[in-house]
């Protein structure tokens, strides 16, 4: 931990989960709970649950769920400190000095060490660049007609032919051979240390707060790769960074443009387009989506008119659906890329392109067309009825009539053709997604709860969610039933910490996950705490499903206490506790 249980529970104290949730998303009041469309996944019905009792939030839809430090380092991609600070400052708490473990200063250290080392990095590739070694580096910039300013506003450099220039720089510069091997900037073999680039143009890579964390490198004359970027190290993660970012996020643009290098994100700020941002030489992750959604709700694809960018284009698309982004799609043809583009044509004409760039369902299924061949009437046909079947995947009925209007006039097909084919399709989805859904495992159905007959995990579970929710429930069981008791692995520990509380005369589910954050577990256990299988039963049925979940729970708990038992007194105490067991809970 970073700051202390006292602190973390007086930031999220001062931060109503309702009031911190409500400015990312629209929440309307039902029953106890506010209910909304979930910021983590696409959705048209509200599963997005935020519990001001429990001061929890979950999505009975995609299955995420925490406390107010969880959603704020979800949706902002934050760290837990960062998310910490992020609430603090919205409270006006300050924040006391952080203290750290003997190995967490060591990490802190290192970090502020590799930072360092990156910024002089920078600094060594610009110099080079100023200098008659550097001529190649700038005579290429130049050539791409990149401008003074803009080679020094994105920090541009140039690492020269000698293999080991920025070793000895480095080395210059008081740094220990560990954490130079650590930065990723240089190599050490048998024969000695070696720089990663050399006779390459430099690309430094910031974060969001300007700090250089990497670099990237593109080679002068013929050699490969092309393109050379900096390994993965303590602090840079090419799938939570953007090119760009810490620029484009201060644009008015209402939407950012997502480009696929290094030179079409500087040509696009150069001529104006200062919203432009590109992965790091690897494909669209989810993370990416992630962080594109903290700045903005919409992002126009202007990748590559080849088919690599094509294809490019076709997997980033569902990934930044996921996020909850609406996506438009570039036409650049006849040029290859938006430098080319904006060389050839400028500013305005790529304006203009931007305000045709086509929906993303619609580029989609222009690419689908390749695949079949029009002057045959079965492959026209097959066309159509794959169309059909995209639509019909719309779940609100506007959307399925407006893309089936639009498709119908782009490809010269009657509307009611295609429509009576989407309804077909669309009823013939709807039987298999029934079918589905009647074979999926699901939480205890109030059939099942008010008859018991569910299993020992359910048990737990139904429990705890119980024990979280209301403080009588514990009053109730006092020394009948421990943590101890619990016999799945994840429940235990969540119910060792929730009686802790409890025994405290205290019930603060929230601060329960905090034990949980760095673990994917901590989704589980928000699930658990957020359940709402009680609204679904009568009084009478919540409270016999209570009951025998307790007795499922104990029985078993007891059964294999007298399995490990070794002396029979032991063993005889056991045996009588659960004869009685069930009495003592028909008096709870």
């Amino acid at each position: 931990m970073y700051y202390s249980e006292e602190i973390i529970e007086k930031v999220r104290t001062a931060s109503p989960i309702v009031d911190i949730i409500g400015q990312y998303v629209h929440l309307e009041k039902k029953g106890a709970n506010y209910f909304g469309l979930c910021p983590f996944h696409n959705e048209k019905s509200p599963s997005f649950s935020v519990s001001p009792s429990r001061q929890m939030f979950y999505c009975f839809g995609c299955g995420v769920g925490g406390n107010v430090v969880t959603f704020v380092m979800d949706y902002e991609n934050y760290t837990f400190p960062e998310a910490i600070k992020h609430l603090a400052d919205r409270a006006g708490i300050e924040l006391p000095e952080v203290s750290y473990t003997e190995d967490e200063k060591r990490e802190k250290d290192h970090r502020s060490v590799l930072l360092a080392m990156h910024k002089d990095a920078a600094l060594f590739f610009v110099h080079v660049l100023k200098t008659e070694e550097g001529k190649p580096g700038l005579d290429y910039l130049k050539k791409r007609g990149l401008t003074d300013e803009m080679i020094r506003s994105f920090g541009l450099g140039y690492a020269g032919r000698r293999p080991d220039a920025l070793y000895r720089y480095l080395k210059q510069k008081g740094y220990q051979d560990s954490d130079i091997k650590d930065s990723g900037l240089v190599s050490f073999r048998e024969r000695g240390a070696s720089d990663r680039f050399w006779n390459r143009v430099m690309f430094p890579i910031m974060d969001v707060n300007n700090r250089v964390i990497a670099f990237g490198g593109r080679v002068m004359g013929d050699g490969e790769p092309k393109y050379l970027n900096s390994p993965e190290t303590r602090i840079f993660d090419k799938s939570r960074n953007l090119y760009g970012l810490n620029a484009a996020r201060r644009s008015r643009e209402k939407f950012f443009l997502i480009c696929e290098g290094y030179m079409d994100v500087i040509s696009l700020h150069q001529y104006g387009f200062t919203n432009a941002v590109a992965s790091l030489g690897t494909a669209f992750t989810e993370q990416h989506g992630m962080i594109l959604k903290r700045y903005t709700d919409e992002v126009i694809c202007t990748f590559d008119s080849d088919g690599a960018g094509r294809k490019a284009a076709l997997r980033a698309i569902p990934i930044l659906k996921k996020a909850g982004l609406k996506i438009r799609v570039l036409d650049m043809s006849p040029y290859k890329d938006p430098d080319e583009f904006l060389r050839a044509l400028g500013p305005e004409a790529y304006r203009e392109r931007i305000r045709d760039a086509r929906n993303a369902f619609l580029f989609e299924l222009s690419m689908e067309k390749e695949s079949y061949d029009f002057s045959d009437p079965e492959d026209k046909a097959a066309f159509f009825n794959e169309a059909a079947r995209r639509i019909a995947g719309f779940e609100n009925e506007i959307e399925r009539n407006s893309y089936t209007e639009a498709v119908a006039r782009v490809y010269g097909i009657d509307y009611k053709v295609l429509k009576d084919e989407v309804s077909v399709i669309g009823n013939r989805i709807g039987i298999v997604a029934a079918r589905e859904e009647n074979t999926r495992p699901k939480n205890p159905s109030v059939k099942t709860l008010k008859s018991g007959e569910y299993g020992l995990k359910e048990a737990q579970k139904l429990l705890l969610t119980d024990l979280s929710s209301d403080f009588s429930r514990y009053e109730s069981i006092r020394g009948l039933l421990s943590w101890e008791d619990f016999s799945d692995e994840l429940y235990r520990e969540a119910a060792r910490l929730l009686f802790q509380q409890l025994q405290e005369g205290r019930l603060n589910p929230a601060a329960v996950l905090d034990s949980f954050i760095d673990s994917d577990r901590y989704r589980e256990v928000s699930e658990v705490f957020s359940s709402s299988y009680a609204d679904e039963l009568q009084e009478e049925d919540h409270e016999q499903a209570f009951k025998e979940a307790l007795r499922k729970v104990k029985e078993n708990s007891l059964d294999n206490q007298m399995h490990d038992a070794k002396d029979p007194e032991k063993l005889m105490e056991l045996m009588k506790e659960k004869q009685e067991l069930r009495q003592k809970i028909m008096k709870i």
